[in-house]
């Protein structure tokens, strides 16, 4: 019989196993059922529902976790990008995410919902304020840029079409934002 410090181990390699099959699923078909989910993670219903008792407390744990790993991502991002394109990365898999969001619907409108999106918020206004300062000392954006203004005013990318002409949009919507986030020289 195994130690309960490898039943420990195994049902968290269970539960991050289940997390990003239905990641991936959620992002194929919002409509995917929770025992196909279960099925590609390689564990029983039983398993799933243990992690997470209903369809909502999955969903959220999957945008939790997203949000939380896409956080975590800021130094690796700007290690191996420059300032700006750090930026650009990371707001374009920040708009991936909130598209499954979306595509979730009813899913995502309960008072739990919104409570772990509004929980998100300040995580994620903590790390573009991160790329925001690496920008700043680079030399691409001017100071004093309000974190959250940003992120309220990117929000835009993920408002467009998930196809290639929104992605177009998405890209040029974060030039004209990145456009205004640069030093200015004021003329005399």
């Amino acid at each position: 019989m195994p130690n309960a410090a490898q039943q420990r181990s195994d049902a968290l390699k269970n539960r991050e196993a289940i997390l990003q099959v239905a990641h991936d699923a959620l992002a194929e078909s919002p409509d995917a059922s929770l025992n196909s989910i279960a099925k590609r993670a390689g564990v029983g219903p039983g398993t799933l529902y243990r992690h997470f008792p209903n369809r909502e407390a999955l969903i959220l744990e999957v945008y939790r976790h997203d949000i939380g790993r896409l956080v975590g991502s800021v130094p690796d991002v700007l290690a191996a990008h420059d300032p700006l394109d750090a930026l650009r990365h990371w707001f374009a898999t920040l708009a991936a995410y909130v598209r499954i969001k979306h595509g979730l619907g009813e899913a995502l409108h309960s008072a739990a919902a919104q409570e772990v999106v509004s929980a998100s918020w300040p995580p994620v206004a903590a790390a573009v304020g991160q790329l925001l300062d690496a920008c700043e000392h680079a030399g691409d954006v001017r100071p004093g840029i309000d974190p959250v203004d940003v992120v309220m005013l990117m929000s835009c990318l993920w408002r467009t079409a998930d196809n290639p002409d929104g992605a177009a949009q998405a890209n040029r919507l974060m030039e004209l934002a990145i456009d205004g986030f640069r030093p200015c020289t004021r003329r005399a």
